[in-house]
């Protein structure tokens, strides 16, 4: 090699070394040790159990046993009520009847009425103090309400009753639409020998219900008692002849000419018909068949028991002022303990009992009056409860309703004693 290339190849290498001695020098990387099985316990504050899993994750997670639960899960306490874990939906003030419009299958709607001792409405109550169960079973609260709902109210006037009793509830009815509010329907129906509807529904407070009411006024029944044996039964008689041969028995018609006529009070017929009427009221509505009568029953085509299911099919109760001879004090109250001392023939307190609703006894006109108040305002301060039932709706089988109230020793609960399924009365 000559001196020129030597020094050339002599420059270069000087110039790389200079070049390197520039760049700074690489700085080494930090490698993590892998952690520890105690050191996973530092992550617990970091990381909320649950979130930002999946459905494999979640599965796997099941599937490995944990020695400890999570801090958040052993910080809660054990939950008292089993059965009533979560709280229901409670409707706000004026959003009652929009919850009952939209509900799913098989809700269930049961009103319920909460007196003290003394007879008065109990206030006040949540529904932590409520327990309802069907067929014997507990069944969690869906939906609870104090929130007044609007009335769809058939009220049905008795004519057979005596001329004296009925004139006392002519007086009264002008009294009758003062009880409930604008937002309230009713239909007016009477039955003598048979049921009829004077009024469809129309507003409480409107210029049609006045019209139907007068309508209404009948005079009554002549409570006389028929002779039917007796002397005096066959009319006069002369050394035992009959002195008018018009007057005489004819030849197989018996003796006598007086004939005791048969006594006609078709109230399951009426109830009957004002029910159909009443079912066809939109749901979001308490639906009230009003009654005012003797109770007595006889000659209807429809039986209790037919009446009774259709009524608690179709969510209608059934409230009553009770008059004339029925018109006793505590009917009932009384019947609910089965005693045998009320009158036999008076269905009002079945129906009542049955169907949760409840009956005032009066004597007076100023009484029956104020019973429409009454009942008005008792229909008006109920609690609704809600449930889901796990019974299929087309069975068409009864079960049983029982309601209790908690924790206050003495109330009087009222509510319907069971409900037959229907999909009539079911919202998809």
């Amino acid at each position: 090699m000559t001196q020129g290339a030597l020094a050339i190849a002599m420059s270069l290498f000087l110039m790389g070394a200079a070049q390197q001695q520039q760049q700074p020098k690489p700085q080494p990387q930090s490698i993590p040790d892998a952690p520890s099985p105690s050191g996973l316990s530092d992550l617990k504050d970091q990381i909320t159990p649950g979130s930002g899993t999946t459905a494999d994750s979640k599965q796997g997670a099941q599937d490995t046993p944990q020695s400890q639960p999570p801090a958040q899960q052993q910080s809660t306490p054990p939950a008292v009520d089993q059965v009533q874990q979560e709280p229901p939906e409670i409707a706000k003030p004026g959003q009652g009847s929009a919850f009952l419009i939209h509900v799913p299958v098989n809700f269930i709607d049961v009103p319920v009425t909460v007196r003290d001792k003394k007879g008065n409405l109990v206030p006040g109550l949540t529904y932590r103090q409520f327990r309802i169960y069907e067929d014997g079973q507990r069944q969690r609260l869906a939906f609870f309400s104090v929130d007044p709902l609007p009335l769809s109210v058939a009220f049905v006037i008795d004519q057979s009753l005596p001329s004296d009793v009925l004139k006392k509830v002519n007086r009264s009815l002008s009294a009758l639409s003062g009880a409930f509010s604008p937002a309230d329907t009713i239909a007016v129906f009477t039955y003598d020998t048979s049921p009829q509807m004077l009024t469809d529904f129309t507003a409480s407070q409107g210029p049609r219900l006045p019209v139907a009411l007068d309508r209404a006024k009948r005079e009554g029944r002549d409570m006389g008692v028929p002779i039917a044996s007796g002397p005096l039964a066959t009319g006069m008689m002369i050394n035992g002849q009959v002195p008018d041969p018009n007057l005489a028995a004819q030849r197989g018609g018996g003796v006598g000419f007086l004939t005791a006529p048969k006594d006609v009070h078709p109230l399951n017929d009426a109830i009957l018909a004002a029910a159909k009427e009443l079912a066809k009221q939109p749901k979001g509505r308490r639906r009230i068949l009003y009654v005012i009568t003797d109770g007595k029953e006889a000659g209807s085509k429809a039986s209790l028991k037919e009446v009774v299911k259709y009524l608690l099919t179709n969510n209608i109760s059934v409230y009553g002022t009770m008059v004339g001879d029925s018109a006793t004090w505590g009917i009932g109250y009384l019947d609910k303990f089965h005693l045998p001392l009320l009158p036999t023939n008076n269905l009002m307190p079945k129906y009542a009992l049955q169907t949760g609703g409840s009956l005032d006894a009066e004597l007076s006109e100023n009484g029956i009056q104020l019973s429409f108040a009454k009942i008005a305002d008792s229909v008006r301060n109920q609690y609704t409860l809600g449930y889901y039932s796990h019974n299929p709706a087309i069975s068409g089988k009864h079960h049983t309703v029982d309601v209790h109230v908690e924790g206050i020793p003495g109330l009087d609960v009222t509510a319907k004693e069971g409900y037959y399924p229907s999909l009539a009365s079911v919202t998809p």
